[in-house]
């Protein structure tokens, strides 16, 4: 690539907006060309506008960029170009097709379209091909541009730890728990009075979405149209006062019985496609299978290949269902901003933009 694509930021003074800032400073393919937030924030720079969360200080040359509206017509860009979302959902259902109508490649990090028929729900180790409904989109809605959403960040953490189990053993339910990090909730997210010493067993909409978006991703893809994969999931969730990384304990039931050592193979063996393991943000391996008896854990190996790979470990025969195993997925990282950007460059790759 001889000249980087101009991205655009929507969402950037937020907690995954400056993951993506931070992900983009120094990213091969891509430059930061504008920032959008909300209007309480519109016509400041980006450093006196945005709290900075992350270790160090923004960008020197995103700092001083005005932020501006969240509207295509704010910004003066004259060639193909990119824009991330980490918009909450609400305001993502208005603002995102805006951008798509306009010619942006949108890559969403929001819940807004993901259950949307015409709108690839992408992991791109995972389901590649469901891009084929990117054809179908932008003749029904008349767009020069295109929506690609990414999933929840827990889904992203579970379909990664059982594609390579589904593919060779054939996944029929699962029984998901999750131990979420507090991160997962923004900024300022929950009160510390509410999670410090406590785990809360609620959040809002997460268990719809985890049954829902694993059986688009595990899903085929025929005459443009998405088929759900025939999985019964059941999740319970809840939110635990550690800053980063999504813990899911997973009980899993297969056509095929397979054992741990089975299991294990399969998830070593489990890699993208060519195109995919080419990509700059991909990690050497999706999955890490660990050996030890109390592994993986947030503390001591969440950072590993930049944050995007997940970890399982703990496979062993279930009394109930046939399997069980622990997976640990950074929900900032591979779970959104990470995710959002390898989604990127997969639509790159494949001639989508650029």
């Amino acid at each position: 690539m001889t000249k980087k694509i101009p991205a655009v930021i929507l969402g950037a003074t937020g907690t995954v907006g400056q993951r993506l800032i931070r992900l983009l400073e120094e990213h091969p393919w891509f430059e930061i060309f504008a920032v959008a937030a909300s209007e309480r924030s519109v016509g400041r720079p980006y450093a006196e506008a945005c709290r900075w969360l992350l270790p160090g200080e923004p960008p020197k040359h995103v700092g001083e960029k005005v932020v501006i509206r969240l509207d295509p017509q704010a910004v003066s860009c004259d060639r193909p170009a990119i824009a991330f979302s980490a918009l909450p959902a609400a305001v993502a259902r208005d603002v995102e097709p805006t951008f798509a109508k306009a010619g942006y490649v949108v890559c969403s990090n929001a819940s807004a379209f993901r259950e949307e028929p015409d709108v690839p729900l992408l992991i791109p180790e995972v389901n590649p091909d469901h891009l084929a409904l990117l054809k179908r989109q932008q003749e029904t809605r008349g767009w020069d541009g295109l929506i690609v959403t990414n999933p929840n960040c827990s889904t992203t953490g579970i379909v990664l730890a059982t594609k390579a189990l589904d593919v060779a053993f054939g996944l029929r339910r699962v029984v998901a728990t999750t131990l979420q990090a507090i991160s997962g909730a923004g900024y300022p997210g929950v009160p510390s009075l509410d999670i410090l010493g406590n785990a809360i067993p609620w959040i809002p909409g997460e268990e719809e979405k985890i049954a829902t978006e694993t059986r688009c991703l595990l899903g085929r893809i025929e005459r443009e149209t998405r088929i759900e994969a025939d999985i019964t999931v059941s999740a319970q969730v809840n939110r635990v006062p550690v800053v980063d990384g999504h813990t899911l304990c997973l009980s899993l039931g297969f056509d095929r019985l397979p054992s741990p050592t089975a299991a294990a193979d399969a998830l070593r063996a489990f890699r993208g496609s060519e195109t995919v393991r080419g990509l700059p943000s991909a990690p050497p391996r999706s999955v890490h299978v660990m050996d030890g008896k109390d592994r993986p854990q947030p503390r001591l190996d969440l950072s590993e290949d930049s944050g995007m790979v997940v970890h399982v470990g703990r496979i062993r025969p279930c009394p109930i269902l046939d399997l069980r195993l622990v997976g640990l997925v950074h929900n900032t990282l591979r779970g959104a901003a990470g995710g959002a950007i390898l989604n990127a460059e997969l639509l790159v790759a494949e001639g989508w933009l650029g």
